[in-house]
């Protein structure tokens, strides 16, 4: 299979991976930046930690690679209208414009109606391919109490069942 194969292949098999909407926002020199994105993965309850990806083109990149502080907002499906303007090409004032954002002590940006808000310290930063991996470790967490992932799979934003049925 040649290497363009594999790549469609790779990405319609992505396609199909169900993931929790985040927005991951950082300020730098006095000016907020988010972007949406669905590769955070959990690393570590001890010390309690994240990891998120971002390709070395984006604009975010260059916010976390300069900052060491940023927050990781998990979106609840109250949130969509949020989701879709962070994942545009809207400017940062218009991103920010939509939604209940405030700042911790930090001025770190955060979404206060978020399904959760992972405040993070940059520990680590890891290139591979096209993209950095930034390693944070959670300094403050805080965490709404009804539970309703905003979640995107196949190019869709979607909603997890809430009487979720066990698989056998």
């Amino acid at each position: 299979m040649s290497g363009e194969d594999m790549q469609q292949v790779f990405r319609l098999a992505m396609r199909r991976v169900a993931s929790t909407v985040a927005i991951v926002s950082a300020q730098h020199d006095g000016e907020q930046h988010g972007t949406t994105a669905t590769s955070v993965t959990s690393i570590s309850m001890e010390p309690p930690s994240l990891l998120v990806c971002f390709n070395q083109a984006s604009r975010l990149h260059h916010f976390l690679h300069e900052q060491e502080r940023f927050c990781i907002n998990m979106l609840h499906t109250s949130n969509l209208d949020v989701a879709k303007i962070f994942s545009s090409n809207a400017t940062a004032s218009e991103r920010f414009a939509v939604g209940d954002w405030r700042q911790n002590a930090e001025g770190v940006p955060y979404l206060a109606d978020a399904q959760a808000s992972l405040f993070c310290g940059k520990e680590q930063e890891i290139n591979y391919g096209s993209h950095t991996i930034f390693i944070g470790r959670v300094v403050q967490a805080l965490a709404r109490e009804d539970i309703s992932p905003l979640v995107y799979r196949d190019g869709r934003y979607g909603a997890v069942a809430p009487d979720m049925v066990p698989v056998k």
